[in-house]
This record gives structure tokens, C-alpha cells and sequence, in this order.
């Protein structure tokens, strides 16, 4: 069997018995890596052939099916030229990076590296840039030898998005100085110090604010929203009344008004500082920002020139929208994700579950129509009873019935009624028996990597030491 003269020192080729290859198995003391060949221009030439340098034929006709030694911490390894060519930006493929861990006494490529992980990484060169981690190898161990053998960011992020590591968002700064700090200040927490108190300060804000906002929608507090103003009247529905305004007294208005303010010295800043309007007004949680601060003002200007604060005193039109911005507050729900780790491993478990989900839905959907169908026309033949009034009075029968909520106000009554509700039970046990365990193997996946910190602190580490400037 032939080999490609590695030592540069000889003859073009040498020949090496079978047996002898498959036999060694060499120490680290025993290899000096640091030795390098004399003539490297020889080197490449009766190595490192280019791919394509003939056209036509075999590989072999170029040089590709030429054999190379790799030993990795005494354990052999051999493959082919032309195998590692397929991916020339690797550590591998690359003849100048590989060259520094050229033994020319063993006439072998020395790493002293994972032994059990090699393995994968000459299967990824192998199969075409398929990356399969062993399950004897942790997932540490294998992240920090793929950055060993540069395989690529891409590689990186496809294997983490494969096996349930929370994605690492690319940072991208504003041009001047000025704008890049506000931005760090105002957009990651733990890009420094100042950043985190002003991270902790809006997390105390909207925890403050959704706290009162459900408070003042209870029955007491009722009346304390608004006070009336003797001294200006305005005619209403044809009648004359003292004009009504916001009581700015009101414990609810000033914590309402202070976090407003808040949220919105907050928007301004990042408005102010983004690398990007267009990607920021496009961002979903931004939309919701802003739909969490507008209700707010467009409410005080509402009541300021209607007079009024009562619903009742309003055309239909305009209570359904004041009643639509005020749900719209609960949106401040969501600026929790940003500091909550636990909020992003979440919704990253649902994007993740949306076939799953979409098909659990499709499902539902059948299942729904047909036992709706089913139990409306065996209560009606049956009994005669009018307890379901049609078919989709019993979606609600059938939704709550799949789930396993069963409430109780809508029963069927006859004997064949209550058979197809039974069926429609097991069916619904069954349907969320396939879907639980999806759902909760990405959860498990993602936050068995939250808990490790690979998912977490070393990842944003990285993605904070590798921001990008426009240029």
C-alpha cells in the first residue's frame, strides 16, 4: 500500500505494511508535533494536492485517494485526502492549519485531543457534514472539540439548534459610540453594572403595574377612577352634568402614571439608540410595548374630551374600543421575557412544538364536529331533550369534555348520548397522551442545558464578546 511522502525528506512514496499501520498506537511523549518538514513547498506538493488540480477521471488521478495518518491521543486514525478536501475552511481540510500537528518522526498528524469525539468529526467529513454527537461523550466535551477543529459557526449553531440549546441572537451595535452604549444600557442587562440595576428597576416597574392593574378592577375600587368637577359643565345625552375628570389623587393613577412614564423614557431610549427602526418597530415585542404604553394616554385624552368616565355615557363604538385598550395593558405580561430566563425556555418549547401542536389542533378540530354532531343528534332521538340546542351549542360539551374539565353545565341526558360522551372522553385522554410528551421533552431539553449553563451563561458570554458594528 502506497502513502504520500509526509516526511518531504525521502522519496515521493514509501511503503508501509497493513499490519504495521493497525498495530501502532503511540504515547504523547513519544510524538513531537512540533516538528515540522524543512522543504514546506515540497510538503504541499506531495501532500496537500489541491482539489481539481486534473480534470477528469478519478479521484485518485489528483491525488485525493491518498491516505493520511491522524492520531489522536495514541489512538490511530486514517482517511483519505480527499476526504478532508470537502470542507477546506476546517482544521482538518485546511493544509496549512493541519500542518502544525505534523509528526515527522512518526510521519502521523498528532492531536492530543478527545479521543471518543474524533470519531463524529471524521464522520462529519465522511457523510457530507453529517454531526451526530455519541452518547458516551458529554455535550460539553463535544461543543468545545468542534471549536477545536473549526467546523464552522454554522455547524455550531445548527448542532445547538438540533439538540435544544436556546438560540444565540445575533448583537448587532449601533455605528457611534454615543448610541452603542445607550443601547447596551437599555437592551441587555448584562452587558455591565449600570445595565443590570436599570435591568432590575424595569422588572420591579412592570411587576408593579400588572399588580395594579388588577387590583383597580375590582368592585371597591370602583368609584375612585374619576372625580366630578363642579366648577365646568358639558351637556351629555342631551342633559346637562358637571364635567368629569381623572382623579390624579387616586393611588392607581400615579403608580398607572409613573410606570407609564417609565415605559416610555424607556422606548424613547432604545427608539433613540437602535441600530435598526425598521428591525425595531418590526419586532414583536416592541409592538407589544407599545401597545402596553398607548392605552394609557389614549384613555386620559379620551375622558378629557368626552367629560366623562362612564361607559354608559359613550356610543357602542367607543366603549368596545376604550375596553379593547385596556386590555391591551395586560400585554406588559410579555416585557417579563426579557428577564426571564425561565419565560424564554418556555416559548422557545412552544415554537419548537408548533407541528406537534398544529396537528393536536387539526385533531381537535375533527374531534370537536364529529362528537358535537354525534351527541346533539343521539340526545335528540334518544330523550327527545333539548339540553343540547344544536350542533354547535355542543362544541363547548365536547371541548371541555376532551380536556377532562367537564363542568357540568351542559350534559347529555339519554343513555346513547352518554355513551358517545364517553367515547369523546377517552379520545381526548388519548390526543393529550400523544402531545404531553413532546411538549415536555423539548421543555426538558432546553432547560436540562439552562440548569448545566451551556445553554446560558457560557453562550451569552460569546454573543457578548462577539457583537457586530455596522460598517
Amino acid at each position: 500500500m502506497h502513502f504520500a511522502n509526509v516526511g518531504a525528506l525521502g522519496s515521493p512514496s514509501y511503503e508501509v505494511d497493513r499490519l504495521s499501520i493497525s498495530q501502532y498506537r503511540f504515547e504523547a511523549h513519544d510524538l513531537h508535533h512540533h516538528c515540522l518538514p524543512e522543504d514546506n513547498s515540497r510538503y504541499e506538493q506531495d501532500i496537500d494536492l489541491v482539489p481539481g488540480k486534473v480534470e477528469g477521471g478519478h479521484d485518485c488521478a489528483n491525488g485525493q485517494c491518498k491516505r493520511l495518518n491522524i492520531c489522536i491521543s495514541g489512538q490511530m486514525f486514517q482517511t483519505q485526502l480527499g476526504t478532508l478536501n470537502r470542507y477546506p475552511n476546517t482544521l482538518l481540510g485546511n493544509p496549512v492549519k493541519r500542518r502544525t500537528y505534523w509528526d515527522a518522526d512518526k510521519r502521523v498528524y498528532y492531536f492530543n485531543k478527545h479521543a471518543p469525539t474524533f470519531s463524529a468529526i471524521l464522520y462529519y467529513y465522511q457523510s457530507g457534514g453529517r454531526l451526530y454527537r455519541p452518547d458516551d461523550v458529554p455535550e460539553d466535551v463535544f461543543l468545545r472539540e468542534l471549536e477545536f477543529y473549526e467546523l464552522g459557526p454554522d455547524v455550531l449553531k445548527e448542532f445547538k439548534a438540533r439538540n435544544g440549546f436556546l438560540p444565540e441572537p445575533d448583537i448587532i451595535l449601533p455605528k457611534y459610540k454615543w448610541r452603542r452604549s445607550l443601547w447596551l444600557l437599555m437592551e441587555y442587562p448584562n452587558s455591565s453594572q449600570p445595565a443590570r440595576v436599570i435591568g432590575i428597576v424595569s422588572l420591579l416597574v412592570i411587576l408593579l403595574s400588572i399588580i395594579n392593574f388588577c387590583l383597580e378592577s375590582m368592585p371597591m375600587f370602583e368609584g375612585d377612577s374619576c372625580v366630578v368637577d363642579n366648577t365646568t359643565w358639558i351637556v351629555t345625552g342631551g342633559e346637562l352634568k358637571p364635567r368629569e375628570i381623572i382623579n390624579i389623587e387616586s393611588p392607581f393613577f400615579i403608580i398607572e402614571s409613573l410606570s407609564a412614564f417609565w415605559f416610555t423614557i424607556e422606548l424613547i431610549l432604545r427608539l433613540l439608540s437602535t441600530p435598526s427602526i425598521r428591525t425595531f418597530f418590526l419586532s414583536w415585542m416592541n409592538i407589544f410595548d407599545t401597545g402596553a404604553i398607548l392605552p394609557f394616554y389614549i384613555i386620559i385624552g379620551v375622558v378629557y374630551v368626552t367629560g366623562s368616565c362612564a361607559d354608559s355615557n359613550r356610543s357602542g363604538t367607543s366603549v368596545v374600543f376604550l375596553r379593547v385598550l385596556r386590555l391591551f395593558r395586560a400585554f406588559r405580561i410579555f416585557k417579563l421575557t426579557k428577564h426571564s430566563r425561565g419565560m424564554q425556555i418556555l416559548g422557545m418549547t412552544i415554537k419548537k412544538s408548533l407541528e406537534e401542536l398544529y396537528l393536536f389542533g387539526m385533531f381537535m378540530a375533527i374531534a370537536v364536529i364529529f362528537f358535537s354532531a354525534a351527541i346533539y343528534y343521539a340526545d335528540m332521538f334518544d330523550t327527545g331533550s333539548e339540553n343540547i340546542a344544536s350542533i354547535p351549542d355542543g362544541f363547548w360539551l365536547t371541548i371541555i369534555t376532551m380536556c377532562t374539565v367537564g363542568y357540568g353545565d351542559v350534559t347529555p341526558e339519554g343513555l346513547v348520548g352518554k355513551l358517545v360522551g364517553s367515547v369523546c372522553v377517552v379520545s381526548g385522554v388519548i390526543t393529550i397522551a400523544l402531545l404531553v410528551p413532546v411538549v415536555v421533552s423539548n421543555f426538558s431539553n432546553y432547560y436540562s442545558h439552562e440548569l448545566s449553563g451551556l445553554g446560558s451563561k457560557r453562550s451569552n458570554k460569546q454573543s457578548m464578546g462577539n457583537m457586530m458594528c455596522p460598517r
